[in-house]
C-alpha cells in the first residue's frame, strides 16, 4: 500500500495512476497535525488496513497528475541518518565503523517543494540520495533477527548536506545536515509487504536530467537488520520515526541555484524538487 498526503495534507492511498481519499476512515484518530496523524495511523494500522483496502476497491479516486503530493511523514518524531554506510561499489574492502547522526525533523519537505540553500560559507552543497525506512512500532534493544518486524515501510529520502562548516573547515553534522528543507521525503510511504527485498533496491538521482547517483542498497556496509539492532541499542524509536540508511558517495555532486532534482527508488515512486540559493554561487557539478 502506498500512503500519501496530498493537496492540503489530505490523507490518501495511491492505486495505479489514481489517488483515493481516506480521510473519512482515519480522521477519527486523535491527532495534532498531519504528522501526528500519520504516526498514529502507523501505530494502529492493523485496525484500519481492511477499511482502507475496501475504500481502494470502491472508490475510483482522482488522477495523480491533478494533485500535489506532500511528504507522507511530514513531522516524524525523530530522523536518524546512517553515516558512511556503503562500500562505495567495492572500493572499500570492509565497512567503516558504524555511525549515525540526528537530523532536524523540521527540515522535512516533500515532492515538488524547494530545497533552500542557506547563505552560510560552505565549500559545497551535496545531494545524498538514500533509502529510508519508517518504524511501525516501538523499538528498543531489537535483535537483528527480529529487525524487519519493526519496519512499517520504506520511502525515498535525500540527505542534503552543507560541507565545510565545522572546525577548521571540516564537516559538522548539525551545521551540515539540519538546515530547513534539508530532508526531502516522498512522494509515498510504501508498506513493507510491497517491498520484496529492501536490501536490493535500485536508487537513482539526477540533476537537470543528468544522472548523478545510480546504485543499489546491496552495497550497504552495515545491512538493515544490523543497523536497526545498533540504533535501537542506543535510542528507542517510535511509530513514524524515520531511519535514513546512508548513501553510496559515487557520483555525489553539487546542488546550486536553479537545479531541478529527480530522485526515485524502484517501487517507491519518484520525487522531484527545485533548488534555490539567493547568492547564486557556483560549484563544479560532480565530485565527492
Amino acid at each position: 500500500m502506498k500512503l500519501v498526503f496530498y493537496n492540503d495534507f489530505v490523507p490518501g492511498i495511491v492505486t495505479g495512476n489514481k489517488v483515493v481519499d481516506i480521510s473519512e476512515i482515519i480522521n477519527g484518530i486523535p491527532h495534532v497535525g498531519p504528522g501526528d496523524l500519520m504516526s498514529r495511523l502507523i501505530e494502529n494500522f492493523d485496525q484500519y488496513r481492511i477499511l482502507i483496502e475496501n475504500a481502494e476497491k470502491k472508490n475510483s479516486g482522482i488522477p495523480i497528475n491533478s494533485v500535489r503530493f506532500r511528504s507522507p511523514v511530514p513531522k516524524p518524531g525523530k530522523i536518524l541518518c546512517m553515516a558512511g554506510n556503503y562500500l562505495e561499489n567495492g572500493t572499500l574492502k570492509e565497512p567503516r565503523p558504524i555511525n549515525a547522526f540526528l537530523k532536524n525533523r523540521d527540515a522535512v519537505i516533500g515532492d515538488g517543494d524547494t530545497i533552500i540553500l542557506p547563505s552560510a560559507p560552505v565549500t559545497i552543497f551535496h545531494h545524498e540520495a538514500e533509502a529510508g525506512l519508517v518504524f511501525g512500532k516501538k523499538a528498543s534493544k531489537i535483535k537483528a533477527a527480529d529487525a524487519y518486524d519493526y519496519v512499517f515501510g520504506y520511502v525515498n529520502v535525500i540527505d542534503v548536506s552543507a560541507r565545510g562548516l565545522g572546525p577548521d573547515g571540516g564537516d559538522a553534522f548539525f551545521m551540515g545536515k539540519s538546515w530547513h528543507t534539508f530532508a526531502p521525503i516522498g512522494p509515498y510511504l510504501v508498506t513493507s509487504d510491497e517491498v520484496k527485498d529492501p536490501q536490493d533496491l535500485h536508487i537513482r538521482l539526477s540533476v537537470n536530467g543528468s544522472i548523478r547517483q545510480d546504485y543499489s542498497t546491496s552495497d550497504m556496509g552495515h545491512k538493515i537488520p544490523e543497523t536497526i539492532e545498533w540504533a535501537t541499542s542506543i535510542a528507542t524509536f517510535n511509530p513514524g520515526d524515520v531511519l535514513f540508511l546512508g548513501t553510496n558517495h559515487q557520483g555525489l555532486g553539487a546542488l546550486q541555484d536553479g537545479d531541478e532534482v529527480k530522485m526515485g527508488i524502484e517501487g517507491l515512486g519518484t520525487m522531484r524538487l527545485h533548488v534555490n540559493e539567493n547568492l547564486k554561487r557556483r560549484w563544479e557539478t560532480v565530485g565527492s
